[in-house]
């Protein structure tokens, strides 16, 4: 416990072997043991990560409370949420980068920093412009926190073995997912908005003291200084994107998406031309690191419409208090919580067929869950389903870390992570655009368009499999050596 952690540039990287290729996956580590101090990096993200969850949710429910203590124009409280989402999406392909050139431990501590302090700024408000203004501080801090927490618990550990305890902080954060709303509903009501908080400024110390004992880590390239155009350009871009998903469908965010998708587009043909682009090209033509990404960010979208049209159902159509749907919805949040575990489980060689197979049983749960006429039926399906969603969504994580060269741990998570927050908001649309029509001109959310979504999905992976699979029934068996004649 008393002996000091090393410091961030004597990093125990400088054993690791280089990667043949910058995109390639790491195929060996020269250590067969976690390093002493893992066991710090891995309460100090899990703690993190946890915090980052909680906060991104728990006011979700506070807003009208908020709203009548502070005033402030009505448009602007939806603004609480959006500003935090904003500034961690946009802001993770560039904390990944610099987690990478400055040290994953030291971007880990500096986000931890930046989002307690921020977090008791917002439990001081004193107006809402305040607020949103601390919240989107607050953001920045979160993606600090997690591409440099993934990556830091990357080096921790040898190869192959970082994905069990990356599954650990990550169902820890998932827990927070599915519990942030209601807790932030009940202190609100019962207590203060200010309480939900305060709450993560205890946890942000407690993880920064873990951090400071954590294994340093810093990629072994140094050749690559920070893309400064790159930067800002993907910040702006990633940003448009995720304000034009998170703030509806009028034609001004119509024309947000098509803003971001053009700077998108144009930052990655002419930066790819760069010496040192902010996104390595070798991560582009990683076809299993796009793969999934891509499907995690489907399951990502679909446990978002999971947890928004659930919960609703149980208060709309059967009739519960906001109490008994949380108490009821205790089943399927722990199973999402479960899913990080059980994606640390999972090999790198299997993390395909894996996902293939969660995204289509999430697909089918999702199905059955929109004609689940009783409360035991629709909370065992979305039991299923949360499972299933949980283990691909954290597969998408674990998976990309093992699929990416060492020195690219913090840069793959950051876009990873980015793809992953941005492209939460398409599930609300999902469930809105599939709407089925209710009584009179109401209409209740649906979760058929998302498990259609799930459905493809999951189709997608498995094509891309086949070839694989024909290639190996092909491959020629070696003929059996006879033995030798004694002579």
């Amino acid at each position: 416990m008393s002996e000091a952690a090393p410091s961030e540039g004597a990093s125990h990287e400088a054993a690791r072997p280089q990667a043949a290729s910058p995109g390639a996956a790491p195929q060996a580590h020269p250590r067969a043991h976690p390093h002493p101090h893992a066991r710090w990096a891995l309460a100090a993200v899990a703690t993190g990560a946890f915090c980052v969850q909680l906060d991104s949710f728990a006011l979700n429910l506070a807003l009208p409370v908020i709203r009548d203590d502070l005033g402030g124009p009505t448009a602007a409280v939806p603004w609480v949420i959006s500003g935090y989402l904003l500034a961690a999406g946009s802001l993770m392909p560039l904390a990944g980068r610099l987690g990478d050139l400055y040290g994953r431990r030291r971007m880990l501590i500096l986000g931890l920093a930046l989002f307690g302090l921020a977090s008791a700024l917002c439990a001081l408000a004193p107006t809402l412009s305040f607020l949103v203004a601390a919240r989107v501080l607050q953001g920045a801090g979160g993606a600090l926190i997690t591409p440099a927490g993934l990556a830091l618990l990357t080096h921790a550990y040898p190869a192959g073995c970082a994905r069990r305890p990356t599954g650990r902080a990550l169902g820890l954060a998932g827990l927070a997912t599915v519990c942030g709303p209601f807790l932030g509903g009940a202190l609100a009501r019962t207590g203060s908005w200010r309480a939900v908080l305060w709450t993560a400024v205890p946890l942000t110390v407690a993880a920064t003291l873990c951090a400071r004992r954590a294994p340093a880590s810093r990629a072994p390239a140094a050749g690559r200084p920070l893309d400064v155009g790159g930067a800002a350009a993907a910040t702006g871009a990633v940003a448009c994107l995720a304000l034009s998903l998170e703030r509806g469908t009028s034609w001004v965010q119509t024309a947000g998406a098509a803003l971001g998708a053009a700077v998108l587009g144009a930052a990655v043909s002419v930066r790819a031309r760069v010496r040192a682009p902010l996104v390595h090209p070798a991560l582009l033509r990683n076809r299993l690191y796009l793969a999934l990404t891509a499907a995690g960010a489907v399951a990502n979208s679909a446990t978002v419409a999971l947890l928004y049209v659930v919960p609703l159902t149980l208060q709309q159509s059967q009739g519960r208090s906001p109490l008994a749907a949380g108490v009821a919805f205790a089943a399927p949040a722990a199973a999402l919580a479960a899913g990080g575990p059980l994606a640390g489980r999972v090999r790198a060689t299997s993390a395909v067929p894996v996902m293939a197979l969660c995204l289509g049983t999430a697909a089918a749960a999702l199905w059955f869950a929109g004609s689940a006429a009783s409360t035991p039926a629709l909370i065992a399906v979305s039991t299923g389903a949360a499972a299933a969603l949980g283990t691909a969504g954290a597969l998408a994580l674990t998976g990309t870390q093992a699929a990416v060269s060492p020195e690219l741990a913090g840069e793959a998570s950051g876009v990873t992570k980015s793809v992953l927050t941005v492209t939460a908001g398409l599930g609300l649309t999902l469930t809105e655009a599939g709407a089925g029509a209710g009584a009179g001109a109401e209409r209740s959310p649906s979760l058929l368009l998302p498990a259609a979504v799930c459905l493809g999905a999951a189709v997608c992976l498995g094509a891309a499999l086949v070839p694989v699979a024909v290639q190996g029934l092909r491959r020629p068996r070696r003929p059996r050596r006879r033995p030798a004649p004694p002579k």
